[in-house]
């Protein structure tokens, strides 16, 4: 999930980073990191937390000079919650220095780590993200180029990158497009994101998005485009739009906010309640919502109000900081709620412990009966590639009928927006499933 940006030929070209890093925030909260060069030295800055905590010291954005910059916002789906994981990941070997972040998952490191560990090599992290660095370090070829992409071939699985050298910046995205990654432009500068809502807080102009299997590389001879991986059917994250990316992002040509929207529409066709009110679990539930309301002719208002000072619980590494999470984060409005029956729209359900925690919120502020709504279908299945659910077990939909599901949450009903719903909004071919249906495009490799 985590968070990158990248910027080439801009001064200050930290603080624009950091600026970005703010934008993508909702990506991951345990850490953050920026590196810059001035062309000769790599400045480095990195600590667990959120962006404003990390880089609030007076001096620590100054002292990160130079007109590239990488950094990245983690949320850990490999490795522990060590500072030596903390990208971007820097190092130096025989071709200079490197900085990498990494949005993604590689469904193959453990095994390619396990052959470079009987090498020889010795690693500072159990970031999977290292392996790249190792690979790159290790290859006989030439240039750094051919370097890279000898050892982006090797790997597996979902990978959006931004790696800078001393002189260049590179951004790449695998060949399965599984992650996000936008071209920018600010001045004479080109900058590399997750999502375009970072564009607009420092006032950068979209150009495209990195295609599936593209090597972009900007450096003093301008703006270059690669395409040196064989082709493979795309998979784009279809979570993106239910979950992860910020709801006024351009998220590959489609805006999140309207496909949220159409979300909660179609759920209220395929599954429609006699009800008094519609309300979301704020934020990411506001868009299906108003959807859900909209096509039911049913009034919307906020039944639960966010406290923004508290982070995301489903992005959270713990489950205990989980469940304490959806205290602090939400607490119900009773005169919106009392004597109603009420329809509660989420994006989702993962564990079901945030549900249940909200349903009965409610029922306690006075409603006469709580429907659960979901605007995507049950998650069945673990991601591999860049979400947090790596066991069936944790997954409530994958041992749990949606019966079941209603009497653990204590709604008076529970019901998902169908598969065949969502890939009538989405479209049948380009997305990952994955999630919703168990069919992996890529095999996980332990």
């Amino acid at each position: 999930m985590c968070g990158i940006v990248g910027i080439f030929n801009k001064s200050e070209a930290a603080n624009y980073v950091y600026l970005g890093l703010h934008a993508l925030q909702h990506r991951g909260q345990e850490a953050a990191g920026i590196v810059s060069t001035d062309g000769d030295t790599f400045y480095v800055h990195k600590g667990k937390g959120l962006v404003n905590e990390i880089f609030n010291k007076k001096g620590v954005i100054s002292s990160l000079k130079g007109r590239i910059a990488i950094g990245h916002n983690r949320y850990s789906t490999f490795g522990d919650e060590s500072i030596a994981n903390v990208q971007p990941l820097n190092a130096h070997f025989d071709l200079g220095d490197i900085a990498i972040a990494h949005n993604g998952n590689l469904v193959n490191a453990n095994g390619i780590k396990r052959r470079l560990v009987s090498e020889g090599a010795i690693f500072n992290s159990n970031s999977d993200t290292e392996v790249i660095i190792h690979l790159i370090a290790r290859s006989s070829k030439t240039s750094f180029f051919e370097r890279l992409v000898e050892a982006l071939s090797m790997i597996k699985g979902a990978f959006s990158l931004v790696i800078m050298r001393e002189d260049e910046l590179y951004a790449v995205r695998d060949p399965w497009g599984f992650r996000p990654l936008v071209m920018g432009k600010l001045d004479d500068a080109v900058i590399f994101a997750s999502e375009t809502c970072a564009f607009d807080l420092i006032g950068a102009e979209y150009i495209r998005d990195v295609e599936p299997g593209e090597i972009v590389v900007a450096n003093r001879d301008g703006i270059h485009s690669y395409r040196p991986f064989e082709k493979q059917k795309e998979h784009k994250c279809v979570f993106e739009y239910i979950y992860f990316a910020r709801p006024d992002s351009l998220l590959w040509n489609r805006y999140v906010y309207s496909i949220r929207k159409k979300m909660g529409e179609v759920l209220a066709i395929e599954s429609p309640v006699d009800a008094d009110i519609v309300i979301p679990t704020p934020d990411s539930g506001v868009p299906a919502a108003l959807g859900f309301a909209k096509q039911s002719g049913l009034e919307f208002d906020f039944g639960l109000i966010r406290n923004h000072y508290v982070g995301r619980t489903f992005i959270e590494p713990a489950q205990s900081i989980r469940n304490f999470g959806v205290r602090l984060k939400l607490n119900p409005a009773k005169d919106v709620l009392d004597g109603k029956r009420v329809v509660v729209v989420d994006d989702s359900i993962v564990r079901g412990t945030t549900s249940r925690r909200i349903v009965k919120m409610i029922r306690n502020a006075g409603a006469k009966e709580v429907h659960l709504r979901i605007a995507s279908p049950p998650v069945i299945s673990p991601c591999f590639y860049g979400i947090d659910t790596p066991t069936k077990k944790e997954l409530i939909a994958s041992s749990h009928t949606i019966e079941e599901i209603r009497k653990y949450s204590t709604a008076d009903s529970v019901a998902y927006l169908s598969l065949e719903g969502l890939k009538s909004i989405m479209g049948e071919e380009g997305f990952c499933f994955a999630c919703f249906s168990g069919d992996y495009p890529i095999e996980f490799e332990r």
